[in-house]
């Protein structure tokens, strides 16, 4: 239960509707124990009745007005049964919509770096499955839990007060019943982890398998990843099924000791009644109804069990991911105006998962409305910096300063709000293309949509859909082509108006006259921008006020266009190779 301990804050939370679901719970717990008295006053009236009639018309009365009552205790205890679940099980739901969110605000705080150690489809299982769990540990088995232990304390001590030594005999069984839960809950609870983590597995798998489809389809491997997805399925039944067998022990012992329980009643309280120690048949007959009244109850111990070992399992899991370390986050929340100078200090940079020291000694000055380029070969280090910028990652040593502040003194909202970054790898939603583009302003109009979209050079292929800009792509925008899902993540960066612009190489996948298009208007733009433009194409950053040259990691060369091609180096060979393919073309 020390995972599950995290739950109390919301417990506390709902506290009001808890303590009225219990005292629901008790009410309708002592209204359920006057339908089995009554019915033992019946039992009782039958037997003297047999032994001292009366009048028939005084029988019947008797008997028809414990009718009545019976009827109408029954009535009572349904409403407040009625009332019990739709408070426990409603503070389940708001705890499950709570715990989800947390989770979904816990994933958007933390860095690259965690995507990177962990599968997607792990996070979904996480958010989904795991939660699923524990609100069942939460509604349900909070519920029969206080249901269980209110009626086993009522009951017994109505039992007791009527016949304490057949009291007695009647529980003995029930030692028995906590030994046998506490050994099986053990194994469960390991099975469980065992069962979330190989599910979890699947659907990484599966999650990967369906956003590769292209990949599979193209190297015709749709046979060896049905293997593999076949393989995981029969590990995940194999190891479920090895979870249901241990719960199967259950609710066969539970009928096996609830029926001992009945007989301990019968052959006791049949001798007891006989000599006289007992002096109402009733009172066995009331027994035997209260102990099977404990069937449920005590049969639900076990499935109570279950769920809770499984929340626990689940919530350790989802334990594991809430104390994940924000490792992003400002040190000030410094909410200043964003005007764009950038400013590099000796950086480095290494990677966390890989080790690679991506960037060395990088230092530039980038005022405020110019255009700085970098380019470089593949690996060089370029869409580093950018992410450096946008604080995505943070420097290993040395320091990033934007108007002349330490960029981890700014409150990173404000930060990111101020920039407009095109990654080299553009992401769509499975929305509208309108949608899509407004991405980077929720409130943008049409008119603004249609001229980002024309400043991207993206419009006249829109207009050319059969919905236009509301046309609805697919997962990962997989109904355009490259270039298309490259000018629409221009458009979304551009219609965010902002003071700082990176653009990762997203002119890649356009032909050279689109990109000369997309560049002339982007230069009216940039004017009062501060522009980071990282490219492998010397077409893109020719125009630049500066341009760096990396090479693994490093500046290996930095002027301008003019300067640098005069320069024997990097730049000079890669502007030669460029302009020897573009002749062959």
């Amino acid at each position: 239960m020390k995972e599950l301990s995290y739950l109390n804050k919301y417990f506390s939370k709902y506290k009001r509707s808890v303590i009225f679901g219990v005292i629901i719970v008790i009410l309708a717990k002592i209204f359920s124990l006057f339908p089995p008295r009554l019915i033992g006053d019946v039992v009782t009236i039958v037997a003297n009745q047999l032994e001292n009639p009366v009048s028939v018309s005084v029988f019947k009365k008797k008997i028809a007005l414990k009718i009545i009552f019976i009827l109408f205790a029954a009535i009572i205890t349904g409403i407040f049964t009625f009332l019990m679940r739709q408070t426990l099980i409603n503070v389940s739901r708001y705890i499950e919509f709570d715990l989800k969110n947390e989770i979904y605000e816990h994933y958007q705080k933390l860095s690259l770096n965690f995507y990177k150690k962990n599968r997607t489809g792990d996070l979904m299982s996480r958010i989904s499955e795991d939660v699923g769990k524990v609100r069942m540990y939460a509604g349900p088995a909070l519920m029969y839990t206080i249901n269980t232990i209110t009626l086993f304390i009522v009951i017994i001590f109505y039992m007791y007060n009527k016949a304490p030594l057949l009291t007695l005999y009647t529980i003995l069984p029930l030692p028995i019943l906590s030994i046998s839960i506490y050994f099986l809950s053990k194994l469960i609870n390991k099975q469980s982890t065992i069962v979330q983590k190989q599910l979890s597995a699947l659907s990484s798998l599966a999650q990967e398998i369906f956003s590769g489809i292209r990949v599979t389809k193209s190297y015709v491997v749709e046979d060896k990843m049905r293997n593999d997805f076949t393989q995981y399925s029969v590990s995940q039944m194999k190891k479920k099924l090895n979870l249901s067998k241990i719960q199967a022990f259950f609710y066969p012992l539970m009928l096996f000791l609830i029926g001992s329980s009945n007989l301990i009643v019968i052959y006791i309280g049949g001798k007891q009644y006989i000599s006289g120690q007992i002096p109402e048949l009733g009172i066995i007959a009331e027994f035997i109804i209260y102990v099977n009244m404990l069937t449920w109850p005590v049969a639900s111990i076990g499935w109570v069990t279950s769920l809770v070992q499984e929340a626990e399992a689940s919530q350790k899991r989802i334990n594991e991911f809430l104390k994940q370390k924000v490792d992003i986050s400002s040190t000030e929340n410094l909410l200043s105006n964003i005007d764009g100078k950038i400013c590099f200090k000796n950086v480095y940079m290494k990677y966390e998962d890989t080790k690679i020291m991506a960037l060395k000694k990088i230092s530039f000055t980038l005022e405020i409305g110019k255009t700085l380029a970098i380019i470089g070969k593949t690996g060089s280090g370029k869409s580093t910096i950018l992410e450096l910028v946008g604080r995505l990652h943070d420097t290993t040593n040395g320091t990033i300063e934007i108007d002349d502040i330490n960029i981890q003194k700014l409150d990173l909202q404000n930060l990111r709000n101020s920039i407009g970054y095109v990654p080299q790898d553009p992401f769509l939603f499975s929305d509208s293309i309108e949608n899509n583009i407004k991405f980077g302003k929720k409130d943008a109009i049409c008119d603004e949509i249609t001229v980002a979209a024309k400043k991207s050079a993206v419009h006249n292929d829109i207009i050319k859909f059969k919905d236009g800009y509301r046309t609805v792509l697919g997962e990962r925008g997989i109904t355009l082509s490259g270039g298309q899902k490259q000018r629409i993540s221009i458009a979304r960066a551009l219609i965010k108006n902002p003071q700082i612009l990176l653009l990762d190489d997203c002119l890649s996948a356009v032909d050279t006259e689109t990109e000369e298009v997309i560049l002339n208007n982007l230069k009216s733009i940039m004017e009062d921008k501060t522009t980071i433009i990282a490219s492998h194409r010397i077409s893109s950053v020719k125009n630049a006020d500066k341009i760096l040259v990396l090479d693994n990691g490093e500046v290996v060369q930095q002027g301008k266009h003019f300067e640098l091609i005069k320069q024997d180096g990097v730049y000079k060979e890669l502007f030669k190779k460029q302009l020897k393919d573009s002749d062959k073309l």
